[in-house]
């Protein structure tokens, strides 16, 4: 995980300029395809780290919203709903979201079709790569491997949904099935985003407002990690918070993230038929620190495919968040975080190593 430099000495920033194009990589998945593999290349290869955090064996389960109760009509129910979605983004920064009234049916049609996207051919997927980390359709392998020196056992598809909506051509049925999905989705996260703002103790709507959330940017990012013959040695994801203000995702049965909480590494057991949601860095900036993102990974197995896709959620592209004026206390600085439009920081983690919250770090004002 990425450590915190001490007070007064600024983090290394993370650089604006544009990597050089990525180098032609063979997927994932067809490497763990190829016939007799029974250990991987070098290059997915990452040393031990003698002082890694622990895998917590915690029986404490992650917090569950009930979303019906969230939308209630009855302030008592929704009162109390609001305090334990505050309470659990202060406590764990993750929490499983129930009855949201998005169809089982739809959740399943969308892994399904990336499912189907994963197994087109290398010459049909190529035709959604992208060029640029802003590209609104970008297919590819581990994160960005014209600047990863050791690549993660994972393909990746990641499509703009918002406020313009793309989609790959293949399969066919892709496109219906990510527009109405994406609506819908959009339509949770901004509930649950009004909730945070009151649990914070602001008016329902000053985030929404604030980030310009009408045009928020709606990213997908399907993620595939195949059966890996040495799981111990790679990584899908290295720990790293997300951008962005909330992230809802979805996955097939099989069990690969973990959040780091209290100190230690906790393997997620996702509810059937709900949400796994995440405050972003941009929660934290606005909250002034009250809420924090937290880091999480994906892990890989020799065993089983795993399909996540995750639908990150943030302000207007050209919208530059900081901290609400309301929450600050006497004495704090509110340039505490140095004003960036959020495509900027969005650009700013795509074209870096995925390293824990750099980028957080990067626009922190030190010593305020």
């Amino acid at each position: 995980m990425a450590t915190t430099a001490p007070t007064g000495s600024p983090p290394s920033p993370p650089s604006l300029t544009h990597p050089p194009p990525p180098r032609k990589l063979t997927s994932v998945k067809a490497l763990s395809e190829s016939p007799g593999l029974s250990s991987i290349p070098s290059i997915y290869t990452f040393p031990k780290q003698p002082n890694h955090e622990p895998v917590s064996d915690t029986k404490e389960p992650i917090p569950t919203i009930d979303f019906s109760l969230l939308i209630s009509s009855n302030p008592d129910e929704r009162s109390k709903t609001i305090r334990e979605l505050g309470k659990a983004c202060r406590d764990w920064g993750f929490f499983m979201v129930t009855n949201h009234g998005v169809p089982e049916r739809m959740m399943k049609a969308m892994i399904e079709v990336c499912r189907e996207f994963f197994e087109l051919t290398e010459e049909e997927k190529g035709e959604s790569e992208g060029k640029h980390v802003l590209d609104p359709i970008r297919y590819g392998t581990s994160f960005n491997p014209s600047v990863d020196k050791i690549l993660y056992w994972r393909d990746y598809l990641k499509i703009f949904q918002h406020p313009a909506f793309h989609s790959p051509s293949n399969p066919p049925s892709f496109r219906e099935i990510a527009l109405d999905y994406s609506k819908r989705t959009r339509g949770v996260m901004k509930e649950i985003v009004r909730g945070i703002s009151e649990s914070l103790g602001l008016e329902d709507k000053y985030i929404e407002k604030a980030s310009n959330l009408e045009n928020c940017l709606q990213i997908m990012i399907a993620n595939l990690y195949p059966p890996c013959p040495q799981p111990e040695l790679a990584m899908g994801l290295p720990a790293h918070s997300d951008h962005g203000l909330l992230t809802l995702l979805i996955q097939n049965d099989t069990v690969g993230l973990q959040v780091l909480h209290k100190d230690k590494w906790v393997n997620i057991y996702p509810i059937p038929n709900s949400f796994l949601a995440n405050i972003g860095d941009h929660i934290e900036i606005l909250s002034h620190g009250k809420y924090k993102s937290v880091l999480h990974q994906a892990v890989v197995n020799d065993r089983d495919v795993r399909i996540s896709i995750a639908l990150a959620h943030g302000p207007a592209a050209d919208a530059a968040v900081s901290p609400a004026p309301m929450l600050l206390e006497d004495g704090q600085n509110p340039l505490a975080y140095r004003a960036m439009k959020y495509k900027e920081y969005v650009e700013l983690q795509q074209s870096n190593k995925l390293d824990g919250k750099s980028c957080l770090e990067h626009i922190r004002n030190r010593g305020i």
